[in-house]
């Protein structure tokens, strides 16, 4: 896998930058820059794959859902400072998401043909539904203000947002306590085996982690630059780019990582890094990217669209109902995708 994501690297990365100065088709630079992250993702998700040996589940699903992370976080932060503050919020929509129907969804499909049905800890899974849906409120309040407003209170939008994005950091604060000081216990999975032989150390995975956010950091400003141009050229709204195409490359890290540990039957790490991806993109990253957003000259508000607030209501109530009983089987797999195919079908036809 590393020598495979190195060669691939080699290719997409000096190819972004020829693209780039050659003044290449935007589309084409699109294309070329999110098959550049594809692999950077891979080799995220494999170091955080091998730090999770050494950690357990809660740990392991922890740093593959924060690495996992790293890839939106850093593209929306280059959006951020291109003033597209748009797809800075359809992306965070879109790894919502992404990460509740596609990535969990592929992972009970692709678990599930291996076995009848896997098992998770239903209580840390109700937990984690519990505060996606408060996360899911605080989108839904600032998207009523507005219409109940017209939109008249710019100001007050502001610092309403920011207002509800200091009490969702808060909100995070807290559960990074429940989940491993106070109720540590439920996040802890099976009992986990010694580290194999080809197991990586500390020092190479974090190496390598850290080798790839530099790179992450490079494509990713690649494609934000191409994401305007290659939209109009492609006839597809600045939302569905950044709700779908953005939000899947992003999720690459989550995709690889959530369907591995499935068909290691290790469902509890599949869903700490589904759910607690969606999590912290909710309760960390969209007020992260507020906070920073006020060192621009434009800052970002919270102000969803109501189709964005209701397919994230859409797709929280979803997987509630399918993790409810601590079992999952390939079917309820097929049902989170369709969910998911459905929803962006509607966001591409969104004017």
């Amino acid at each position: 896998m590393l020598k495979k994501a190195v060669y691939l690297l080699l290719i997409f990365i000096p190819l972004a930058f020829v693209a780039e100065w050659a003044h290449v088709a935007p589309v084409a630079r699109f294309v070329i820059a999110a098959l550049g992250i594809i692999p950077l993702a891979g080799l995220i998700g494999t170091a955080t794959e091998h730090l999770a040996e050494r950690t357990g589940a809660g740990v392991g699903s922890f740093l593959n859902a924060t690495f996992g992370n790293a890839a939106e976080l850093i593209i929306c932060f280059f959006a951020l400072r291109a003033g597209l503050h748009d797809v800075v919020k359809a992306s965070i929509t879109g790894a919502i998401i992404g990460n509740l129907l596609l990535v969990t969804g592929a992972a009970f499909l692709v678990g599930g043909l291996r076995k009848e049905k896997q098992t998770f800890n239903k209580t840390a899974a109700g937990i984690s539904s519990t505060l996606l849906l408060l996360s899911a409120t605080a989108l839904v309040v600032p998207a009523l203000f507005h219409n109940v407003t017209g939109g008249a209170t710019a100001h007050s939008e502001h610092e309403l947002s920011l207002t509800i994005a200091i009490v969702l950091f808060t909100v995070y604060v807290f559960s990074l306590l429940f989940s491993f000081k106070t109720h540590k216990h439920l996040y802890a999975g099976e009992a986990k085996a010694a580290p194999g032989k080809n197991t990586w150390s500390v020092g190479r995975a974090v190496g390598i982690l850290l080798a790839a956010a530099i790179a992450l950091a490079f494509m990713s400003e690649f494609l934000v630059g191409a994401i305007e141009p290659a939209a109009a050229a492609a006839g597809m709204s600045q939302i569905f780019v950044g709700v779908i195409l953005v939000a899947i490359i992003g999720n690459a890290v989550e995709h690889f990582s959530a369907v591995t540990f499935a068909t290691k039957d290790q469902m509890d790490v599949t869903l700490g890094i589904a759910l607690g991806g969606s999590q912290q993109m909710a309760l960390f990253v969209a007020p992260v990217l507020v906070f920073v957003s006020y060192l621009t000259a434009k800052p970002m508000d919270l102000t969803f669209s109501l189709f964005e607030v209701a397919a994230v209501l859409l797709a929280v109530l979803a997987v509630k109902f399918v993790s409810t009983d601590g079992e999952s089987n390939w079917l309820e797999g097929v049902l989170l995708c369709a969910v998911y195919l459905i929803l962006a079908i509607a966001f591409y036809f969104l004017p």
